[in-house]
């Protein structure tokens, strides 16, 4: 399936393109190849127009701009431990699938992790326009994508998805979490 066709089904119909997906046997290198090296780079290269060419404006008169080499290794550094994060989720989707009395299934999780990433990446886009960087928060909806999902890709009962999803959710935190820590050793300081 194509990138645009699949993002509009889990986008505007994710009851029954998780049906469609769970029956996928895409492995996870194509997934990484057909969606995730494109998608995840939304958001950084998006920061890094809107950081270091657009910047933004000063309540005192003027404008900031993050350095253009700064800008870049943020963006290098944000871009590969998003691909590694994906990865890092799924191993933790399905590490907790017995737990909720679902099936193992790395490639299911990895799917499931990387589709309710979606959102996320694709309001990425707001960055360019570091003003619009609240609009960000329509990235939750992949949290319902998530909740809709688990069910369906790691085959966990309806009645214990709940409490499955609000434990993905605290490892997608922690991961943020440690990422972003990882990312700040990395990353210049730009004062």
């Amino acid at each position: 399936m194509n990138i645009t066709e699949r993002i509009k089904g889990i986008l505007l119909g994710p009851k029954e393109e998780w049906q469609t997906i769970a029956g996928e046997t895409t492995p996870i290198g194509d997934l990484y190849k057909n969606y995730i090296i494109i998608l995840a780079a939304i958001g950084p290269v998006a920061s890094f127009i809107g950081m270091s060419l657009v910047g933004f404006s000063l309540p005192m008169g003027g404008a900031f701009r993050v350095p253009i080499t700064s800008g870049i290794i943020t963006a290098v550094v944000q871009y590969g431990l998003t691909l590694v994060g994906v990865y890092i989720l799924a191993i933790i989707i399905d590490a907790l699938a017995p737990t909720f009395s679902g099936e193992k299934n790395l490639n299911q999780a990895f799917k499931l992790a990387m589709y309710s990433c979606i959102p996320g990446w694709l309001v990425g886009i707001f960055a360019l326009i570091p003003a619009l960087g609240v609009l960000g928060i329509l990235g939750l909806y992949g949290l319902y994508l998530l909740y809709v999902g688990l069910p369906v890709l790691m085959k966990s009962p309806k009645e214990k998805s709940t409490v499955y999803t609000i434990a993905v959710i605290i490892a997608a935190i922690i991961i943020f979490v440690v990422t972003g820590a990882i990312s700040r050793f990395f990353i210049p300081d730009i004062r």
